[in-house]
C-alpha cells in the first residue's frame, strides 16, 4: 500500500461528527481556524515523507509486513530507528514550528509493542499479533 498524500490524508478525515467549539456546533472541523493548524501540521508529515531528501527520516519498512511506512507507525528495531527517531521530529519542528500531533500515538505503539511481547513470552498470548 501507497504512502498517503498529504490531500489522502484531508480526505480521509472528512466525516460527520458530533463537535463543538465554545458551544457552537463545527460540521467541517478540518476548515475550523482552531483545528485546521493541527490538519496542515498532519498533512506536512505526510507531504515531507513524498519527499526525496527527507524520505530517509519520515519513512522505513515495516518488519512485520515489508512494506513502506511513514516512520511515525513505524515499531523501532534499532538504535538507528531512535535515531531516525529523534531527528525527524526536529525536522518537523524546524518546519512546522508547532505540535505534530502523533507522538503520543507513535510511543505508544512501541510501548505495547514490547509489553505485549513480554507477556507473550510469558503467557503465550501472541499480543503482538494483534497490534
Amino acid at each position: 500500500m501507497p504512502l498517503k498524500t498529504p490531500e489522502q490524508y484531508l480526505e480521509s478525515i472528512k466525516r460527520p461528527v458530533n463537535l463543538y467549539i465554545f458551544g457552537e456546533k463545527i460540521k467541517e472541523f478540518w476548515n475550523h481556524p482552531i483545528i485546521r493548524p493541527s490538519i496542515n501540521t498532519v498533512m506536512k508529515i505526510y507531504e515531507l515523507a513524498q519527499m526525496d531528501e527527507y524520505k530517509d527520516l519520515m519513512i522505513a519498512t515495516s518488519h512485520l509486513t515489508g512494506e513502506t511506512i511513514n516512520r511515525f507507525t513505524h515499531i523501532h528495531q534499532s538504535v538507528d530507528d531512535l535515531i531516525k527517531k529523534v531527528k525527524m521530529q526536529r525536522l518537523l519542528g524546524q518546519k512546522t514550528a508547532c505540535c505534530f500531533q502523533r507522538c503520543v500515538g507513535f510511543d505508544t505503539a512501541n510501548a505495547l509493542y514490547s509489553v505485549t511481547y513480554e507477556m507473550d513470552k510469558k503467557n503465550g498470548l501472541k499480543l503482538p499479533n494483534l497490534i
